[in-house]
Formats: structure tokens, sequence, C-alpha cells
């Protein structure tokens, strides 16, 4: 008889902006932190509306870059989370793990890696073969198709992993993503030759999350407008 699976909400944001994103994240947060009890693990996915964000590993950050970025009509955020600059946008499978360490292995670097492990074996599902790399995130090849970046405070974790579905990856030359000089950003649609959406990719993004993290998923139906954090 097999160990009782933990249960992980799933949430499913769709598109909506960055900060209103990072709102829902914070809400979970708190939760976490002010019930530790209550068992309120949570898994938030959505696309978000075109943003560069910069973690907290980022030098400051250029005040005439930071607006000629904004003049592209993307906004521009500073974060918590672990990583340099990366661009989010339509297209791409964002998806942000509020869990609990406490509830599976209490090891930031054990979290990374089956994040890590997830992708790849999501991307094995397509027939796409992908891999690690000391430049962090998941690659095929020289190049990155989902950047990871996350925060964890009292073992609770925020932010997570940005997958590219069908994203318009013109939006990362303009900048250096993740610092990473030389190397260049993919997406699964690019990889497969045919258009892979957001909806398509995400069974198999779960899938794998729930195989990995041992886990049991509890899907959610979420209004965003009607969220009470937003009154």
């Amino acid at each position: 008889m097999g160990l009782q699976k933990t249960v992980v909400k799933v949430l499913n944001l769709g598109l909506l902006p960055y900060a209103k994103a990072l709102k829902v994240q914070q809400h979970y947060v708190r939760q976490h932190v002010e019930s530790p009890s209550v068992l309120r693990n949570t898994v938030l996915l959505c696309e978000h509306q075109p943003v560069y964000t910069i973690g907290i590993r980022q030098t400051a950050y250029p005040a005439e870059e930071e607006e000629r970025l904004k003049a592209l009509g993307a906004e521009f955020f500073r974060t918590n989370r672990g990583g340099l600059i990366t661009f989010h946008g339509p297209g791409q499978l964002v998806c942000y793990p509020i869990l609990h360490l406490g509830y599976f292995r209490k090891s930031v670097r054990w979290y990374v890696s089956e994040l890590e492990r997830t992708v790849i074996g999501m991307c094995a599902r397509f027939g796409i073969k992908a891999t690690t790399s000391p430049d962090t995130g998941v690659w095929v090849g020289e190049n990155k198709i989902c950047a990871i970046g996350i925060h964890c405070g009292r073992y609770v974790t925020s932010h997570g992993l940005a997958l590219n579905c069908n994203t318009e990856v013109q939006w990362f030359n303009n900048i250096v993503p993740c610092g990473i000089v030389g190397k260049g950003v993919t997406s699964l649609s690019r990889e497969l030759g045919r258009d892979v959406t957001v909806l398509e990719a995400t069974p198999a993004l779960l899938q794998a999350f729930s195989e990995n993290f041992h886990c049991e998923l509890s899907f959610e139906e979420v209004d965003v407008c009607k969220m009470s954090i937003f009154n």
C-alpha cells in the first residue's frame, strides 16, 4: 500500500496582468503562513500580458533600459524571485506552485530539481528531449524552452516556471534572457514545427507535476474578476 498523496488544488487564472498574478500569489502565501495547520497547497496557472521581470539576483537595472522595454509595449516589474531578467507573454504557460515544502521535502534544491524534472517529463510526452543545465531552467540543445525562478520563505514557495508554448519569442530578442549570453530561446511550437497552444500543453504539464511531486490534483474553477483580493 503506497503513501497517501498530498492534495494540491489547481486554479487556472487565464490571461491576466502580472500585477494581478502577484496579488493572487501573495494571497495564497499568506494563507499558508497564517494557517500552517490547514492544507492549502495550490498551483496557479496563467498567461501574462507582455511583461519583463527581473529577480533578486539582478543588480540595479538601468532606468533607460527599463524605459526602452516599456516603450516596446511591455510592462516591467522587479520581483523577489531568483534569477535575472526574462519575458512573459501570451502563448507562455506560467505555473506558480504555492506549496508548503513540509508536505513534500524541506529542500529548496530538491524543489527546483523537481520543477525541472516536471518540465523535462512534459517535453518527453511531446517527443522533445529536454535537459537541465548549470545555467538554470530547461533547455533543448542550446535554447531555453522553460525559465525557472522561485521564492521560498518559511518553506512556502512562490513564483515558479514559464514554459514557451507558442510564445512570440521575438520578445526575448530585446534582452539577454536570464543574463545568459550566446544562447537562444525556443518553444514547443518551434521544436515540433506546428502550433502548440497553452491549452494543449497544460494537461501534460499537470500530469508530469502530479507524478514528480507524488500529489493528487484537485481542480477548482475561479473567476479572477470576482476574487475578494481585488475589491
